[in-house]
């Protein structure tokens, strides 16, 4: 999700200026550099590991010490299947208690992959067509200044080339946080303003897009996206820690460290753990584990999600800003320092943010956050911590 002007509905491309945060509480300072594997290590190996803490941790005590985050975590694969999990920071400021080993966030607009596979699916079914218009499915339903659904196609919704307004930006954090959306109501405040350009013309970041897919998903098949989505993915590959929260479902089920928000950003950090999440819905609903995000975007590389042509449709890029980020079908491929690229998403959505992906040769690796970086310099060191774990 993104709210470039709220924060809590952000996107995996958002960089913001400002100062650098370098406070820290002391219960936070206290736990910085707590670690654990996913297999027991000699006891020389280990000494020597806390000793010297890898480039993934040193990363991660970063975050905590010079960027103030309260927590992080990740979860990091090698080709070989073997997993590791980190933790840094504390899991709640008031309590100093510890991070839950591979606790259960917000995944934000990770969950726009997931709606892009519902809707390849589809498209591999023969149930929707990646060139037709929005209108073939949703009649008349998206009219504005400048929009129509007759010139918007399924493809650049998934894209982000439809030049749909954003209609995060025009609510604010306590709407985010109390109310309750259904998801026409997130569609009625995009159309209320102009489009930000004709469609197919360039491409923009817009949760709105993934609004509409997760209509169409609904039109199409009958059945709430939430059940699409469930059965298609999460039991289809086993994410045994991720789900589709309830209408009206504030709190996440499983351990998980609370999540922290400021905005502006110089206020100090709310605790924003509790929240209604449908202001994201098909955009940014989702709650996970980085070991299961890492699980997700390695089955679908792999081709167990999609059949080869859709896959390789979600695997086309254009160019999404400046950085080396390119953006697919709900697929984003970013450089490594090491060479190559790895492919995800990343989401923010109030409290927490998540960044990672896989690589071709079968590396995977995911970081969350639990506070979403408010300045140029932390969320480089986020971006750093997922390149460090990817090219160790």
């Amino acid at each position: 999700m993104r709210a470039q002007t709220r924060q809590g509905l952000r996107s995996s491309t958002r960089q913001q200026g400002g100062r650098r945060r370098r406070a820290v509480s002391a219960a936070a300072a206290v736990a910085i550099g707590v670690m654990t594997l996913g297999a027991l290590a000699p006891p020389a190996a280990s000494a020597a590991a806390a000793a010297r803490p890898d480039a993934v941790q040193r990363a991660m005590n970063t975050l905590v010490r010079d960027d103030g985050m309260p927590a992080v975590l990740a979860s990091v694969q090698d080709r070989n299947g073997r997993t590791r999990t980190y933790t840094a920071g504390v899991g709640d400021l008031t309590t100093g208690s510890k991070v839950p080993r591979d606790g259960q966030v917000r995944i934000g607009s990770n969950t726009k992959a997931f709606t892009a596979v519902v809707v390849l699916q589809l498209v591999g079914e023969g149930k929707i067509g990646l060139d037709a218009t929005v209108d073939t499915y949703l009649p008349g339903l998206v009219r504005g200044k400048g929009i129509d659904g007759r010139r918007i196609t399924v493809r650049q919704l998934l894209q982000h080339t439809s030049g749909l307004p954003e209609y995060g930006i025009h609510v604010d954090d306590d709407e985010i946080r109390n109310r309750y959306f259904e998801p026409r109501e997130l569609l009625d405040i995009a159309l209320r303003y102009k489009a930000d350009a004709a469609p197919g013309e360039k491409w923009g970041y817009s949760n709105t897009n993934y609004v509409l897919a997760g209509l169409i998903v609904q039109k199409v098949t009958g059945r709430p996206l939430a059940e699409e989505m469930d059965r298609r993915i999460i039991k289809r590959i086993g994410l045994r820690h991720t789900y589709f929260p309830t209408p009206g479902e504030m709190t996440i089920r499983e351990p998980h460290p609370h999540g922290y928000h400021r905005n502006p950003a110089n206020t100090p950090l709310r605790d924003f753990t509790a929240m209604d999440p449908s202001a994201g819905w098909a955009a940014g609903q989702l709650i996970s584990t980085n070991s299961d995000l890492n699980r997700f975007f390695t089955a679908l590389l792999a081709g167990r999600l999609l059949p080869a042509a859709q896959l390789a449709e979600m695997r086309t890029t254009v160019p999404a800003g400046t950085s080396g980020l390119r953006y697919g079908l709900g697929l984003t491929s970013r450089p490594l320092s090491c060479g190559g690229v790895y492919w995800g998403h990343g989401g923010d959505i109030a409290g927490y943010e998540t960044r990672g992906g896989v690589t071709d040769d079968g590396r995977a690796a995911n970081v969350a956050v639990t506070n979403i970086p408010t300045d140029e310099a932390a969320t480089q060191h986020v971006k750093d911590a997922v390149d460090r774990a990817l090219c160790g």
